[in-house]
């Protein structure tokens, strides 16, 4: 049985061919790579691609740019095996990827989203260590040692109070996420909001401790870049809002109360306010003020 795993492109040419050549250099050969150009301006990649001779993989360019949220989607429904991956075209595969996450479904079948361990590196390729990573994992991820499959109100309170998955990293029962769908109007935390989605139906979650995946953190991020003027929060104030319904709806009203204080996406929106007053940026100033100390 393949790993699905589809690149929905649109970056740094240099970034995806090192993405790319992660994948053809896996140990286990037991893959179909499936690359989604999102008309990225420029041939190079396309070219890039057209040279690669393996019938693993396949290339599709898109005549005209459909944004990130239409392109998961493309990737979803050209999904054709059990499990599928998504990956940034800027993260990177270690060898050991597609053995450990079809290890992981084998042993547990029944997990809709497996999470397996992941290093942080920079625009440099070098491994890192974040204070925003040791926060997600030291203090937000569940505690406990191997594997641990979680699921319920427990899981969803959890990731209210901090989001610690890493998302490129994840592989999908494909049959499980094709009941949710990408929710339009939260281009930044969408990959949170489709999680939360799938929990709140029941599906369970696989923590795979296994490292073999690299994750890169750099400043010019799409979520990155929206920090510094504030406007990624006014999204994840509304989403948690979305949360906070639903879990009260379930009758979870843990999950419900820690979507409603978003305690550490306060606190990360307070950790920038010296920033926006040292440039003197109001707007983000404001911004940021409501998201701390609002509802």
């Amino acid at each position: 049985m393949p790993l699905d795993i589809f690149i929905p492109y649109w970056g740094d040419p240099g970034y995806m061919k090192e993405t790319v050549e992660s994948v053809l250099a896996q140990e286990n050969g037991d893959w179909l790579l499936t690359v989604v150009d999102d008309a990225y301006p420029g041939l190079e990649i396309s070219e890039y691609m057209a040279g690669i001779q393996d019938e693993r993989v396949t290339y599709i360019r898109k005549d005209v740019n459909a944004g990130i949220t239409a392109n998961y989607r493309t990737c979803v429904s050209m999904a054709s095996q059990e499990v599928l991956v998504i990956l940034g075209c800027d993260d990177v595969l270690l060898p050991n990827y597609v053995d450990t996450i079809l290890a992981a479904h084998k042993r547990f079948p029944d997990a809709a989203i497996i999470q397996p361990g992941v290093q942080v590196i920079d625009e440099k390729s070098q491994v890192v260590a974040t204070l925003v990573d040791s926060v997600k994992q030291k203090v937000i991820r569940p505690r406990g040692g191997g594997h641990q499959l979680i699921s319920g109100e427990a899981i969803a309170t959890n990731l209210m109070h901090g989001d610690w998955l890493y998302w490129p990293s994840l592989a999908f029962r494909t049959d499980k996420i094709r009941e949710v769908d990408f929710r339009d109007g939260f281009p930044i935390i969408q990959d949170l909001a489709l999680i939360m989605d799938m929990i709140y139906k029941g599906d369970q979650l696989l923590i795979e401790p296994t490292v073999c995946f690299r994750y890169r953190r750099h400043s010019n991020s799409a979520s990155s870049s929206k920090l510094i003027d504030g406007s990624r929060f006014d999204g994840e104030r509304e989403y948690f809002a979305v949360a906070a319904a639903q879990a009260e709806d379930l009758g979870w009203h843990r999950a419900a109360r820690s979507a409603r204080l978003r305690l550490t996406s306060r606190a990360h929106a307070a950790s920038l306010l010296p920033q926006a007053i040292l440039a003197r940026n109001s707007t983000a100033v404001g911004a940021l003020v409501r998201h701390t100390f609002g509802k």
